[in-house]
C-alpha cells in the first residue's frame, strides 16, 4: 500500500510538473523541457517531414529517386478509412475524445510500470507518438539528439506531453492522424503509409483493406522486429491482435474481422522498394550526378533534395540518350580497361542550352572489378587534349580580327615561328615553335578546306598572326569556361588560360591540353546558336512538395561573338563530312547526308582524340581518352591501349557522333545551315590583301605595306625570274595589320629548252622505176 501511494504521488507530481513548470521537485525537469518546446512546437505544427524527390526525363520517365527516408506524403483522402480505423483501434482508442494526452491512461501506465518494475504500458496517444517520432526522425540530427528523443526520463516525457497538448490545439484530429500515418516507419526502410502500402502490397494507401491495414498498424509497434519476410508468425499474431481490438471497438463488423484473422498476410513475394539515388539510374547516372551538382550551384543543396520531396524535371531526352549510349557502347567496350569515350548532346538555343544526353562508354556504378565508375567523366577536365578541334578557336579569333573565310592559307610542309614557345619538330631553333604536317597537302587551301583537311602548319602560322591571347580568350568565351578557373593549368593556382597566355604557346591551336567534354560540346552549341553562349543546363523546372515552382539561380546567356561570325564559321566547317574531309569516312558509314559543321582532333601522342559536330538542332562532342592511372597511346578498331597509337578523331570519335545523331537528327525539326554574312566571308575592308603575285619583291612589299600590312619574304625555288613574287599567304583577306608572307622566286629552276622542231620534209620527186621481175617458183602462185 505504501508503494502504491508513492506511485500515486509520483503521477500527481508529473501532472503538476506539466501544468506548473516551477512547482515541486519537477520544476527543474520541466524547465529543461521548456527550453526547446517553443521552437520545436513551431516546427512540429509546420509538420514538414523528409520526403522522396523524384528526378524525371523530358518525357516524364523517372531517372532517379533521391531521399534520406523513403516517404511519399499523401493527403487524408488518399488514405483508406480502414487504415485510419486500424491505427486508432490499436494505438489510441480514445483519440477522438482527449486533447492530446490521455490523462487516465497516463496515470494508469505510471502506476502499472512502477509497481511491476518494468515498462508494461506506454499510454502514449497518437499525438504523443507523433511528437516522439517527429523529434526522432525529423528534428534530431546527431546520434546524441536521436538518443535524447527516445530517452525514458521525466524531462522528455514532460516535453512530449506539453508539445502534444500544443499540437492538439493547433490541428484537427484528422490532420494529426494523417501526419502520423505519413511520418512513422513501417520497416524495410519504408516510412509513411503510402510507401508502406507499395512496399508490402504494391498498392496505394487509398486501396488498403482491413486485413492489410491491421498488419501495417500492428507493425508500428516495432518495425524492425515485425518484418513479414523474416518473422511471418510474429507479424500474423500482431495483426490478429489489431483485428481483435477492431472487433471490440467496431462490433458491427466483427464477423468481417474474424474472417480476416484466418487469412494469410498476402504480402508481395519480396518487398517492392525504390532504388535510391543516381547509383540506380543506369546509363543516366552521369547525367543524374551532374544535375544534382547543377542544382547545388543553383541554390538547392543535396541535403534539401534528399528531404524535400521535389519533382525535378530535367532536359534529358530519352530517345537521344538511348541513341547516344548505343553509339558509345558500339564503338567501345564498357569493360575496356584504360580507355573511355564520353559524349554530351546539347540543343542549341538563344535562351538556353539544354542537355539532351550525357554518357560514357563506361558503365555508371561502383563495381570496380568490372570497370564501372562514378567519376564525373563527361563533365570534368580529363584526357590529354582535343587536338585539332582547337583550330576552330584560332579561326574564330582571326575572323573577329578581320580575316574572311574566302581567304587562302599557304600550307608549308614545315613552319618555324619565333616567339611562340620552344620546341616542336626536331631541329627547332631556340625560342621558336616548329611544326610539320602529318601527310601531304596542297601548297595552299581555302579556310573551309583547311578546316576540313586540318594541316597543322597553316594554323600555326595563323595563330602567329592572331596572337595566342586572343585565341585562348576566344576558347573561353565560346565555352571552355573552366580554363579561366584557378588551378586548372596544373601549375599552382594558375588558370589554364593564364598559363597559355603567359607562355605564349603557339601549340594551343593544336589542342594539347586536357578538356571538359561537356564544355567542348557547349562550344558547338554556341556556334550553332549564332554565337550565343548559355550554360549547359540539365534542368527544365523544379517543383516543391506543394507543386509550386522553385526559382533557380542560373547564369545568364551571353552573345559572345557576332551572329554573322558564328554562322559563317559554321558554313566554313561544313565540309569535314564530305569527300576530302577528315570525318568523311565516318559520315559515310551511316549514310549521313544532312548539312552540319564538324571538326576532328587528335593529339600528337594519340593519347586522346575527339570530334566536334553540330547542326542547327544538335551540338555534341565525342572525346576518347585514357582514363587509367597511367594512360598511354591508344589504338583504333578496336579501341585499346597500345604501344604505338593510331587513334584519330575521324575514327571512333566521329563514328560515335554520326551513329548517335543520325537516328534522331530530324526529331526536333528540319536540319539546315544558317546564312553566311558576307562581312565575314570577305573579311574587313582594311583586311583585303592586294594581289601582288608577279610583282617584284620591292614593289609587292611597298603595295602591301601601303595597305597596312607587315611583310615577310621567303625565298622559294621557282622558274620565275629571280625576285618575282610567286605567291602570298594569306591571300584574299587577312587580319588588318598582320604579317603577309610573300614567296619570292630565287630563279633557281630552269625551264628545259624546247625540243627542236623537226623540219618539214620537202616533197621529193622519185624517178619511175622499171617493174620488178620475180622469177617463177614451182608451186607458188603470185597474187596480183
Amino acid at each position: 500500500m505504501a508503494k502504491l501511494a508513492g506511485c500515486s504521488a509520483l503521477a500527481g507530481a508529473l501532472l503538476a510538473g506539466v501544468m506548473f513548470p516551477l512547482a515541486g521537485g519537477f520544476g527543474y525537469a520541466s524547465n529543461r523541457a521548456a527550453d526547446t518546446v517553443d521552437n520545436v512546437s513551431a516546427e512540429l505544427v509546420e509538420g514538414t517531414v523528409p520526403a522522396v524527390s523524384t528526378m524525371v526525363d523530358s518525357a516524364g520517365n523517372p531517372i532517379a529517386w533521391l531521399y534520406e527516408q523513403r516517404r511519399f506524403e499523401v493527403p487524408s483522402d488518399q488514405i483508406s478509412n480502414q487504415m485510419k480505423l486500424a491505427i486508432v483501434s490499436i494505438e489510441d482508442r480514445r483519440f477522438a475524445e482527449h486533447q492530446g494526452v490521455d490523462w487516465q491512461g497516463t496515470l494508469r501506465a505510471f502506476l502499472t510500470n512502477t509497481t511491476s518494475g518494468q515498462v508494461e504500458q506506454g499510454a502514449s496517444t497518437l499525438d504523443q507518438q507523433y511528437v516522439k517520432n517527429y523529434q526522432l526522425l525529423v528534428v534530431a540530427k546527431t546520434d546524441a539528439e536521436r538518443r535524447a528523443a527516445i530517452e525514458t526520463t521525466p524531462a522528455r516525457k514532460i516535453r512530449e506531453i506539453r508539445m502534444a497538448l500544443t499540437l492538439d490545439k493547433e490541428l484537427t484530429k484528422d490532420e494529426i492522424l494523417t501526419r502520423y500515418l505519413n511520418l512513422v516507419p513501417f520497416g524495410n526502410a519504408s516510412f509513411g503509409i503510402q510507401d508502406a502500402a507499395q512496399t508490402y502490397f504494391g498498392i496505394d494507401a487509398s486501396d488498403l483493406d482491413a486485413k492489410q491495414s491491421a498488419m501495417l498498424a500492428g507493425m508500428v509497434q516495432s518495425s524492425s522486429a515485425l518484418n513479414p519476410y523474416t518473422n511471418e508468425q510474429g507479424v500474423t499474431e500482431r495483426r490478429n491482435v489489431v483485428l481483435d481490438t477492431m472487433i471490440e471497438n467496431i462490433p458491427e463488423r466483427a464477423d468481417e474481422f474474424r474472417q480476416a484473422k484466418t487469412e494469410p498476410l498476402g504480402v508481395l513475394p519480396v518487398p517492392q522498394t525504390l532504388p535510391r539515388g543516381c547509383i540506380a539510374a543506369g546509363d543516366r547516372g552521369f547525367f543524374c550526378d551532374y544535375a544534382l551538382q547543377y542544382l547545388a550551384d543553383a541554390g538547392i543543396s543535396r541535403e534539401q533534395i534528399d528531404k524535400g520531396g521535389y519533382l525535378i524535371r530535367t532536359t534529358l531526352d530519352p530517345a537521344v540518350q538511348d541513341s547516344t549510349k548505343a553509339a558509345l557502347v558500339g564503338n567501345s567496350s564498357p569493360t575496356l580497361n584504360g580507355v573511355a569515350t564520353v559524349m554530351n548532346v546539347i540543343a542549341p538555343g538563344q535562351d538556353s542550352h539544354r542537355i539532351l544526353a550525357m554518357g560514357s562508354s563506361r558503365t555508371y556504378g561502383l563495381d570496380a572489378d568490372t570497370n564501372e565508375t562514378v567519376q564525373p567523366q563527361p563533365y570534368t577536365l580529363v584526357g590529354h587534349g582535343a587536338g585539332s578541334i582547337f583550330k576552330v578557336f584560332t579561326t574564330a579569333a582571326a575572323m573577329e580580327r578581320g580575316l574572311g573565310t574566302s581567304a587562302t592559307l599557304q600550307v608549308p610542309r614545315r613552319a618555324e615561328v619565333k616567339g611562340l614557345g620552344d620546341g616542336g619538330a626536331p631541329g627547332c631553333p631556340a625560342n621558336t615553335y616548329c611544326v610539320e604536317n602529318a601527310g601531304n597537302y596542297p601548297a595552299s587551301l581555302s579556310i573551309t578546306d583547311a578546316l576540313a583537311q586540318s594541316p597543322n602548319t597553316a594554323f600555326v602560322k595563323l595563330i602567329e598572326s592572331v596572337g595566342v591571347s586572343p585565341v585562348v580568350d576566344m576558347s573561353v568565351r565560346l565555352g571552355l569556361r573552366s580554363y579561366a578557373n584557378p588551378g586548372t593549368s596544373g601549375f599552382d593556382d594558375q588558370s589554364m588560360a593564364d598559363f597559355q597566355k603567359s607562355q605564349n604557346l603557339g601549340s594551343y591551336t593544336l589542342g594539347p591540353t586536357w578538356v571538359n567534354p561537356l564544355e567542348l560540346s557547349n562550344v558547338a552549341a554556341t556556334l550553332a546558336s549564332s554565337g550565343k553562349w548559355c550554360p549547359p543546363t540539365p534542368i527544365d523546372s523544379v517543383y516543391d512538395r506543394e507543386g509550386q515552382p522553385v526559382p533557380l539561380t542560373q547564369q545568364p546567356c551571353e552573345q559572345v561573338v557576332e551572329p554573322g561570325l558564328a554562322n559563317t564559321l559554321m558554313n566554313a566547317m561544313s565540309k569535314d563530312d564530305q569527300a576530302g574531309g577528315t570525318s568523311a569516312s565516318a559520315a559515310g558509314s551511316v549514310g549521313w547526308t544532312l548539312p552540319m559543321g564538324g571538326k576532328t582532333g587528335t593529339t600528337e601522342s594519340h593519347m586522346s582524340s575527339g570530334f566536334l559536330g553540330f547542326t542547327n538542332r544538335y551540338a555534341a562532342a565525342v572525346y576518347t581518352y585514357g582514363d587509367s592511372p597511367t594512360p598511354g597511346e591508344i589504338c583504333s578498331f578496336p579501341l585499346r591501349p597500345c604501344g604505338s597509337g593510331n587513334l584519330f578523331g575521324g575514327n571512333e570519335p566521329a563514328r560515335t557522333w554520326f551513329q548517335a545523331i543520325d537516328p534522331v537528327a530530324n526529331n526536333f525539326g528540319s536540319v539546315e545551315l544558317p546564312p553566311v554574312d558576307q562581312k565575314y566571308v570577305r573579311g574587313s575592308a582594311n583586311g583585303q590583301v592586294p594581289d601582288v603575285t608577279g610583282q617584284t619583291q620591292s614593289s609587292a612589299t611597298s603595295t602591301l605595306q601601303g595597305a597596312g600590312f607587315q611583310v615577310t619574304a621567303v625565298m622559294t625555288a621557282s622558274s620565275s625570274s629571280r625576285g618575282t613574287v610567286t605567291g602570298i599567304s594569306p591571300s584574299g583577306s587577312a587580319i588588318p595589320g598582320s604579317t603577309i608572307t610573300i614567296y619570292v622566286s630565287d630563279g633557281s629552276v630552269r625551264e628545259a629548252p624546247p625540243a627542236p622542231a623537226k623540219p618539214a620534209r620537202p616533197d621529193i620527186e622519185l624517178p619511175e622505176l622499171p617493174p620488178i621481175q620475180i622469177p617463177a617458183i614451182p608451186g607458188l602462185t603470185v597474187p596480183r
